[in-house]
C-alpha cells in the first residue's frame, strides 16, 4: 500500500475535547458510581464466550487491519458493524449518550476512569484461548496501574511520544524537545491536537511532574508554550500526512504512526524520529467490553480472536504499533529495525511517564493551561 494510498493514520483524527465541558473530571468521570448496585452486578456477570449478535466496534479509524476484520466475520458469521471516535473525550461522550457498543479501546487512563466508574465488564482471561500469550509473558499488564490485574481489560498496543522531522531539509537535531523551537523549521512545526501530549512538553523541558496541575507550574509551562506559538504552523494530529506531503518539517508525533509512515515511505532516510532526553511520555491502548454491551459474548471471541499470532502480526504490520502477545516480537522488530527510536517495549512503559487523571479542580486548571496556550 502506497503512502499516498493509506488512509488517516490511527491517531490522526484525535481533538482535544474539554474535560470539563463533559463533566470527566471528577473521579467518577460522569459516570455512575462503581458502588452503584445496578453498575457493580453489570460489572461481575460472567460473559459466556459465544457468538450473541454482530460485533458493535467503536475505535479510533483505521486501527485494525481489514483483513482481520474479513477473517473474523467469515469464521464467526458475523457482521463487524464499526464506528470511530476522534478522541478519548468524543468516545466517552457517546458512552455517556447511551450509545452501546461490544468493545471498545480506552488508553491507559480513560481505563482507569471507565473501571472507577463502574462502566466496564470483569474479563475472565482464563476463558480466552489465546490469553496465556499476553499475561504469561508480558507480567507488567499482570497488574497494570490503571486496571489492578487487568480484571476489565486486555492489553493492545503501546507507544511513546517524540518528534518527526525531516532530514532532508533539517538536518540532525539535538535530541531534545528545544528542538521545536528550531529556527530553520519556523512556521513548518506541528504539535499535536492533544492538551496532556502539548503541556507534558513544557512540563519535560522544565523537569516537572508530567501532568502537574500546580497553579506555578502551569504558568511556567503555560508561558514556555506561548514562546513557541509564533513557531508553529498549527496543531494536528495528522503527522502521517504532514511529513509525507510537505506540509511538516518538524511535528510532535508518536511512535507508532511514526513507524507505519517510515515503512511505507519511498524513501526513508528522508525523514527521522526521536525521542527527547528530557523523557518520551508512554502510553497503552486496552480491549475493555462496556457494561451495557449488546453482544459482550461476541466481544470476548473477537479478542480471543485478536489475540491469536497470526493477526497480530497482520496488525502489527498494518498500523506500526507493538501488541504485547508472545510470538508477534520478530515481526515488530523487523519493522521497527531501521527506526531504533520508534521501539517501544514494557520496560518503557514501567518508567512511568504515563499521563495520570486527576483532581477535578487540578483538570479545571490544566483545561484552562491548555485554552490558554491554544490561544496564543
Amino acid at each position: 500500500m502506497s503512502p499516498e494510498a493509506r488512509s488517516l493514520s490511527r491517531r490522526s483524527l484525535l481533538r482535544a475535547g474539554s474535560a470539563a465541558a463533559l463533566g470527566l473530571t471528577a473521579a467518577g468521570c460522569g459516570f455512575a458510581s462503581a458502588g452503584d448496585p445496578a453498575a457493580k452486578a453489570a460489572e461481575d456477570k460472567p460473559i459466556d464466550v459465544k457468538i450473541d449478535g454482530d460485533l458493535v466496534y467503536f475505535n479510533w479509524a483505521d486501527f485494525v487491519d481489514p483483513a482481520v476484520f474479513a477473517g473474523f466475520e467469515k469464521e464467526y458469521g458475523v457482521k463487524v458493524v464499526q464506528s470511530n471516535f476522534d478522541s478519548m473525550e468524543g468516545m466517552v461522550a457517546k458512552l455517556n449518550a447511551g450509545n452501546r457498543y461490544d468493545i471498545v479501546f480506552p488508553t491507559a487512563k480513560w481505563a482507569e476512569r471507565l473501571t472507577q466508574g463502574g462502566r466496564l465488564r470483569r474479563i475472565d482471561h482464563t476463558r480466552l484461548t489465546n490469553a496465556e500469550s499476553v499475561f504469561g509473558t508480558y507480567d507488567y499488564f499482570a497488574n497494570p496501574w490503571y486496571d489492578p490485574l487487568s480484571e476489565h481489560t486486555v492489553p493492545f498496543t503501546m507507544y511513546k511520544t517524540g518528534i518527526g522531522w525531516r532530514r532532508d531539509r533539517l538536518g540532525d537535531l539535538t535530541g531534545s524537545w528545544d528542538d521545536l523551537w528550531n529556527e530553520k523549521a519556523k512556521g513548518k512545526v506541528f504539535v499535536l491536537d492533544d492538551r496532556d501530549e502539548v503541556l507534558g512538553i513544557g512540563a519535560l523541558k522544565h523537569h516537572l511532574r508530567l501532568t502537574t496541575d500546580r497553579p506555578d507550574d502551569l504558568e511556567l509551562v503555560t508561558d514556555t508554550l506561548r514562546s513557541l506559538r509564533p513557531r508553529l504552523r498549527g496543531f494536528s494530529s495528522d503527522s502521517y500526512n504532514n511529513l509525507l506531503n510537505g506540509n511538516a518539517d518538524m511535528t510532535q508525533a508518536w511512535s507508532g504512526d511514526m513507524a507505519a509512515m517510515l515503512a511505507q515511505a519511498k524513501d526513508p532516510s528522508v525523514f527521522g524520529f526521536q525521542v527527547a532526553q528530557e523523557g518520551a511520555p508512554v502510553n497503552s491502548d486496552c480491549y475493555a467490553i462496556p457494561a451495557d454491551a449488546p453482544h459482550p459474548g461476541t466481544a470476548m471471541l473477537f479478542i480471543d480472536y485478536m489475540l491469536r499470532p497470526e493477526n497480530v502480526k497482520k496488525n502489527i504490520e498494518y498500523i506500526g504499533y507493538p501488541m504485547p502477545v508472545r510470538g508477534s516480537e520478530d515481526t515488530y522488530a523487523a519493522l521497527v529495525e531501521p527506526f531504533p527510536q520508534c521501539q517501544v517495549t514494557t520496560s518503557d512503559l514501567k518508567d512511568d511517564l504515563f499521563y495520570r487523571n486527576g483532581t477535578a479542580q487540578g483538570e479545571k486548571a490544566r483545561d484552562a493551561a491548555w485554552t490558554d496556550v491554544k490561544a496564543g
